[in-house]
């Protein structure tokens, strides 16, 4: 019971950690990396991630990642809020009730699909596996949502998947220390996974910092499903956890998927709502004629 009290505290800090974070990287979404490395807040972003980071880590030696992961919907559910006083307004209708449906889902999915199971580390094999099979599903999600005209959500998904493989491979690192003591870190698979951690981390941070391109609750909002999701996965898949479900219960968690995308569907629509005009300049008014006009 400690463990779990240790486990949603030190989460609850990670989750406004990265709420601060991603609303300083949405509003410098637009520049490129050279241009963000000029800008001296972002620094202070990537304090806050790294803080986030740690945080995480430290957790992992309380929970199974099945059920950390999840709780990772609680950035959500602060950043929204930060973001709308950031920018002087309330938050929507549409945007609080894409909230609620996506952290409604998220929650479900965590209460009924995962459950702890015994912790282990990921084996040599299955460690570099996961690498080279994470390094090409984030290349081909970054070329998709580099095309013209792509949705900001491709960018969202990748970001997701990397940090929820960072944290997979921050769990073998935190338990195989604890196992066998500092030594074990100077081995080769270790040093590899250590690279792979630093590298999925820098990529995660440059791939949600450019999905808030177009605004920040939808971005996160997915970034917050694909995480738990891929966590989930690796979990079952790879560190011994495991699904304690009936059939009743998968239905249920299934409903509670669709509901979370719903969610996050009405999210991006939220923030379509939200993005002014272009072709209005700000402070001048429509003529009566062209709204006339506008109105036939």
């Amino acid at each position: 019971m400690a463990n779990l009290i240790i486990t949603i505290a030190l989460c609850v800090a990670v989750a406004i950690a990265y709420a601060a974070a991603a609303l300083i990287q949405a509003r410098h979404a637009h520049l490129t990396v050279r241009q963000l490395v000029r800008v001296p807040v972002l620094w202070a972003a990537i304090a806050l991630n790294a803080l986030g980071a740690a945080l995480h880590v430290t957790s992992l030696g309380f929970g199974p990642l099945s059920l950390i992961q999840p709780l990772g919907v609680l950035t959500l559910v602060i950043a929204v809020p930060f973001a709308a006083s950031a920018a002087h307004r309330k938050v929507t209708r549409l945007e609080l009730t894409g909230m609620s449906k996506t952290v409604l889902g998220l929650a479900g999915l965590a209460l009924l699909i995962t459950t702890p199971g015994t912790t282990r580390t990921l084996g040599s094999g299955e460690l570099v596996a996961l690498v080279l099979a994470t390094a090409t599903f984030l290349a081909v999600l970054g070329f998709q949502g580099r095309r013209p005209g792509a949705s900001s959500l491709w960018e969202a998904v990748a970001g997701g998947a990397a940090y929820s493989v960072c944290s997979a491979l921050c769990q073998t690192v935190v338990v195989s220390v604890g196992d066998s003591g500092g030594d074990v870190l100077l081995r080769p698979v270790m040093i590899f996974a250590l690279a792979a951690i630093v590298v999925f981390a820098i990529a995660a941070t440059l791939l949600t910092q450019r999905s808030y391109r177009n605004g920040l609750a939808a971005p996160l909002a997915m970034t917050n499903l694909v995480n738990p999701a891929t966590a989930t996965a690796i979990g079952v898949l790879l560190l011994g956890e495991h699904l304690g479900t009936t059939p009743l219960q998968m239905a249920i968690a299934a409903g509670c998927a669709v509901l979370a995308g719903w969610g996050v569907a009405q999210l991006a629509r939220a923030r379509d709502t939200n993005t002014p005009n272009p072709r209005v300049q700000p402070g001048r008014r429509v003529s009566s004629t062209k709204r006339a006009v506008t109105i036939r």
